[in-house]
């Protein structure tokens, strides 16, 4: 099942208004912990899956990379995103995820932010993105942290007051599809535990290098105090893998 939540107008005007819509990686919560993951990306081709506005294919450009493709399902974030670059060695293409077709060796590197949690089939995803990289290749992934998608209700539980007793976590064993409200009703994701993310890496080849489980940074957190609560509990799973040389 391959959503496009994100051509519905009024769910991409709502996204359109967030701080990481606007302010760009800056403004992203897990941005510090992903850039830390990522490899040299000079004279580096890359591939971003779920490439949004074009931010990170952006960002690798600044730091020299040779050539980038951002794919989308989108074509909102594909047009937004051609907006917002001029520059002739980043390309977008409209695809799903997992329809996207690699040439053995076609990248150095694959990045996807915040996008495989509305992937079906992670370990197809994950089989292409090996046979793409060349070898000694990197990829690098963020989700929503399990905890987060376990329950299709992603909230807290709320003492008699309104106030935030416990982020509760259930059906974690459970893995498939759920249906969420964010910005919209019925928006499909897909759970999976820290150890099926991290064996079907294995299964398919790589070597995992890092496992990251963050929320709001305390940097953050120093400009943004209202978000205390965001460090109760880990927001993202962030994973670097290698293809071995």
């Amino acid at each position: 099942m391959k959503q496009n939540i994100y051509d519905d107008h009024a769910f991409f005007a709502n996204y359109s208004k967030m701080p990481r819509s606007v302010g760009g990686l800056n403004s992203a919560e897990e941005w510090p912990a992903f850039r830390d993951l990522l490899p040299d990306l000079a004279d580096k081709r890359v591939l971003d899956l779920g490439s949004g506005f074009g931010w990170h294919c952006r960002y690798a450009r600044q730091q020299r990379s040779r050539f980038v493709l951002g794919v989308d399902l989108s074509s909102q974030m594909l047009e937004t995103a051609k907006s917002l670059t001029a520059d002739s060695e980043i390309e977008y293409r409209q695809s799903a995820i997992e329809d996207f077709e690699f040439r053995d060796g076609e990248f150095d590197v694959v990045i996807s932010s915040l996008a495989l949690h509305y992937v079906e089939h992670f370990d197809i995803v994950c089989r292409k993105i090996h046979r793409g990289l060349a070898s000694g290749g990197t990829f690098v992934f963020s989700v929503e942290h399990p905890v987060f998608t376990s329950r299709a209700e992603q909230d807290w539980y709320l003492g008699h007051d309104g106030e935030r007793l416990h982020w509760p976590v259930d059906n974690y064993c459970d893995e498939g599809i759920r249906h969420t409200s964010w910005m919209t009703d019925d928006v499909v994701k897909y759970h999976r535990t820290v150890a099926t993310y991290v064996n079907t890496l294995i299964q398919s080849g790589f070597h995992t290098e890092k496992i990251l489980e963050c929320g709001i940074s305390k940097e953050r957190l120093s400009q943004r105090p209202d978000l205390i609560d965001e460090r109760r509990r880990p927001m993202f799973l962030l994973v670097r893998a290698r293809k071995p040389i």
